[in-house]
């Protein structure tokens, strides 16, 4: 998309006096000429900006920025212009998107002068090094997708100061270290963090978030699945959290999230049985835990649901399931302890695992059981009888 200026912006005191002087001193037969008009002060802006990204970038074999030359930034491949929101007589840069153009190179702090920068995509690059501190005066921005490249180092906290930020993708990096706490204040809509080296567990304020998709898969998060999850049963329509590292049971609030229509939490350690609950999760169409250390007998009620397509709980250590889940249009059951059914795993190795009971509370994740209460004490026992005594007679 392109877009042309109307009503130009003339206030540069040097380029009046230049033109003064080429009206007196063109030609009679170009009396009619007019210069260019001056490039409105955002477009100078993005020019700034978007000449400082080229200048850094190291390779471009597809040639995206091949006409990046000259004030006309609109028309700039990759770049889209639109009206000011704030004053719609003025074109301002509103998005860039070099998806897909395998760019190498870096992100100059000079990007944060496209304060009106809606859309912010650079997916499927070889970008590195991080987001620039100066991204923060992006207050607009809406999308931001910087996934598929080889940035590094710490979660990049500039996100968590843009305001208008709805969907977030940083997913197939090499960011690291912990997933702030702030991330899950923000008004999202998506998190995709995936394939990533992040290694915390996830923050007990992730049910803060308004978001209707969260990816975490293929990190280390080395931790339980939060109880809070219930908190997001309003919004929250697709979950994925597979080879993550998640310890612990799953808990029984994860029933709340009725509106989850993919729920994946499959190769990780999770153990205990899943949570009956689970059967009231209505709109859930894809359902896989498999590759964990669950135990126990499939709820009925789960392969009962009705938008129900896909159930996968293979590599577990179930030993039961009802005939229901056999009718579903896809369900994988091998690798379990199921009796009579094909492709379970060896009678010795499921009494191997089974013979150890499951704590869930062992993990922090969900409130231990109570010991048992102590026996009563023993009643007292009587005073022994005085000693017999024998009174003899002189």
């Amino acid at each position: 998309m392109s877009s042309k200026m109307k009503n130009p912006y003339m206030s540069s005191a040097l380029w009046i006096i230049f033109s003064l002087f080429l009206s007196f001193s063109a030609p009679s037969h170009q009396d009619s000429y007019s210069p260019p008009p001056l490039p409105n002060p955002r477009i100078l802006n993005a020019y700034t900006a978007l000449q400082a990204w080229k200048h850094v970038i190291l390779s471009d074999p597809k040639n995206f920025t091949s006409n990046w030359c000259g004030f006309d930034v609109c028309n700039y491949k990759g770049v889209y212009c639109a009206p000011a929101p704030d004053d719609p007589h003025i074109t301002t840069v509103a998005g860039i998107d070099l998806n897909h153009a395998d760019i190498a190179g870096s992100l100059p702090e000079e990007l944060g002068l496209l304060t009106d920068l809606a859309l912010f995509h650079i997916n499927s690059n070889r970008f590195c090094g991080t987001l620039p501190d100066s991204f923060r005066h992006l207050r607009l921005l809406y999308e931001l997708d910087i996934s598929n490249n080889r940035f590094k180092g710490q979660f990049p906290s500039v996100v968590l100061c843009l305001p208008s930020l709805k969907f977030l993708d940083i997913r197939y990096n090499e960011f690291e270290g912990d997933i702030p706490t702030g991330l899950f204040d923000l008004k999202l809509d998506a998190i995709f963090v995936n394939n990533n080296k992040f290694k915390s567990s996830l923050p007990g304020n992730i049910g803060n978030s308004p978001v209707s998709v969260i990816v975490f898969a293929n990190n280390n998060l080395n931790g339980c699945l939060p109880s809070s999850l219930s908190k997001m049963a309003k919004t929250l329509n697709e979950l994925i959290i597979t080879n993550a590292g998640l310890k612990g049971c799953l808990s029984p609030e994860i029933g709340l999230l009725k509106n989850v229509t993919v729920f994946d939490v499959s190769s990780n350690e999770l153990v205990g049985p899943l949570p009956e609950t689970i059967g009231e999760m209505k709109s859930l169409e894809q359902l896989n835990v498999a590759h964990n250390k669950l135990s126990g007998e499939i709820p009925e009620t789960i392969c009962s649901l009705p938008n129900l397509e896909n159930f996968t709980y293979s590599y577990n250590y179930f030993c039961g399931e009802p005939p229901t889940c056999l009718k579903l249009p896809a369900n994988d059951d091998q690798k379990n302890c199921i009796p009579d059914r094909p492709m379970q795993r060896s009678p010795e190795e499921c009494a191997a695992f089974l013979a150890q009971p499951v704590d869930c509370g062992a993990f922090g994740c969900l409130p231990r059981s109570p010991p048992p209460s102590p026996p009563p004490p023993s009643p007292p026992l009587p005073p022994p009888s005085p000693p017999l005594s024998y009174y003899h007679h002189p």
